[in-house]
């Protein structure tokens, strides 16, 4: 017999067997479960973006496409800071007034919003869809409201200095960096 094994019988031996396959199954388990999204951040769907154009524009015309050129692609960067996502941005014009909709990622997930500009300042900003688990308070009109009479100001910066929200630091960043994108490409579109 091997001494550092005296003493240990055959029930002591069934019983470490037991933990190590509890163990075992539970780390299973958990190595599963972290392989799986999480559906934390279910989409929340605000304003459909049918509904948002017509409250923005009555009845919304066609839409129009703004082609991302070499032209506009490197201060458009600066501006979302990161490559743009697509080559053509959908809008809708209606006179002098635009209405955008833009998708931007807050933390981990893409958020919707649309913007109405006229005369070079927003008139209008709503969160349609809502994807991430936190920092939805962007949707409410307190925080929106904030956008409203804002403009582009000098290096591309909104106007206005908007308020954070503890707690949805990146979303109300992605809503700002969506507002310049909004004001910046109503300029092209009325050249």
């Amino acid at each position: 017999m091997i001494p550092a094994f005296a003493g240990i019988t055959i029930r002591h031996l069934t019983v470490i067997g037991n933990i190590l396959k509890l163990i075992h199954n539970n780390l299973l388990l958990f190595l599963i479960a972290c392989a799986i999204p999480s559906d934390a951040a279910d989409e929340q769907i605000y304003l459909a973006p049918e509904a948002f154009l017509t409250e923005a524009l009555g009845t919304p015309p066609s839409p129009s496409t703004l082609w991302i050129t070499a032209e506009i692609q490197p201060e458009l960067e600066r501006i979302l800071g990161h490559p743009p996502p697509r080559l053509r941005q959908r809008y809708w014009k209606d006179g002098a007034k635009t209405a955008w909709i833009l998708e931007e990622i807050g933390k981990e997930e893409f958020i919707t919003a649309g913007f109405v500009i006229a005369n070079d300042r927003i008139e209008l900003a709503r969160v349609l869809v809502y994807r991430e688990s936190r920092g939805m308070e962007v949707r409410y009109p307190t925080f929106l409201k904030q956008f409203e009479g804002t403009q582009l100001a000098e290096k591309q910066r909104l106007s206005k200095r908007i308020d954070g929200i503890a707690g949805a630091t990146l979303s109300v960043w992605a809503m700002e960096r969506m507002a310049r994108a909004a004001l910046y490409f109503h300029r092209h579109v009325q050249k």
